[in-house]
């Protein structure tokens, strides 16, 4: 196998820095399984607490060996297990991506994979973010930010992320869709290098309105938005809007490079039934990569850490160092 079919290979020039998320949930136990397997192959700097890892690692029968470990000392021994929410914990996930963007602008670090962080956890701690993607945006002043979920059969834009689904429809703009197209298109030619992307848009309602007779988003708002852009935008091929069903279905096949989606579970409902183990969130907008893995803190797993599946956050780092890779020859 060679390097270019399989980017880990070359990856000892990529400094990838790991967060372990939230010290209660799953993190310590995925960054140490996929720090095991990935040992001599990747350049990580971890961002964690010692005590938490030495705990997980204990539970996991292992002897962590970390080349680099910024140890925050954030996690307090008395009182502290595994699988509980506390706004103590949430407050050290926060000073972990804190360290981690520190380490980016000082370009100590070329990408960054984040292990997952509670999002009741950090609100406990006064955070108003509702997840990485919006406290990354803050830490590094980018606008507009786009969440791509990927798996190893599709890649989905979302136009909207962790909002009611109320408020879905009150969100969707001609300006957010095209923000939204135009960022999605210039991530997918800088990190994937795609050079022209054939980008699908789902529409928000059942059969894409049917012509407006279910609902006016498509007519008023989705399909100006498309026509407009396909003026523009000459380095994309953009269809749209289909019924999500129809565009999905299409995706899988390989007619398009992403889906452009307006809703959180039109994207997490196809990946997950197809294939969860390699799904990865990815952001487009930041000035690095960063990737995470498809799942969120796990509680419940997390004071049985032998149970915890490490592929996804692997996924996640492979990905994170084929788009370094590709940025820095985009």
């Amino acid at each position: 196998m060679n390097s270019r079919s399989n980017p880990i290979l070359k990856s000892s020039t990529i400094r990838i820095g790991l967060t372990i998320g939230d010290p209660a949930g799953i993190g310590p136990a995925i960054a140490l399984k996929a720090l095991e397997l990935l040992k001599g192959k990747v350049n990580f700097t971890v961002i964690g607490d010692s005590f938490v890892l030495s705990e997980a690692a204990k539970t996991l029968c292992i002897k962590p060996v970390f080349s680099n470990l910024i140890d925050l000392h954030n996690v307090k021994k008395d009182g502290f297990v595994f699988g509980r929410v506390n706004s103590l914990n949430g407050k050290a996930s926060l000073e972990y991506l804190d360290k981690a963007a520190e380490l980016l602008k000082n370009r100590q670090l070329d990408c960054l994979v984040t292990c997952p962080i509670s999002k009741e956890a950090i609100n406990l701690a006064g955070s108003k973010f509702p997840g990485h993607t919006e406290y990354l945006a803050d830490k590094f002043n980018c606008k507009g930010l786009t969440m791509v979920l990927i798996n190893s059969k599709f890649r989905f834009s979302l136009v909207t992320r962790h909002i009611p689904l109320k408020d879905v429809c009150r969100q969707i703009t001609r300006n957010s869709l095209e923000n939204n197209i135009l960022n999605t298109v210039k991530g997918l030619k800088c990190l994937f290098l795609i050079r022209k992307p054939r980008i699908v848009v789902c529409g928000v309602n059942p059969h894409a309105s049917d012509n407006g007779i279910i609902g006016t988003e498509e007519l008023r708002i989705i399909k100006p938005a498309i026509a407009a852009l396909r003026k523009k935008c000459r380095e994309a091929v953009i269809t749209g809007p289909l019924s999500a069903d129809v565009a999905i279905s299409e995706s899988a096949k390989g007619n398009f490079d992403c889906v452009i989606v307006l809703y959180h579970d039109q994207a997490l409902i196809p990946l997950k039934l197809t294939d969860f183990d390699s799904g990865i969130n990815l952001t487009f907008g930041l000035p690095f990569v960063r990737t995470s893995p498809l799942h969120g803190t796990a509680f419940d797993l997390a004071t049985k850490p032998t149970l915890a599946n490490p592929n996804s956050l692997i996924a996640a780092v492979k990905l994170a160092i084929t788009c370094t890779l590709n940025l820095k020859k985009a």
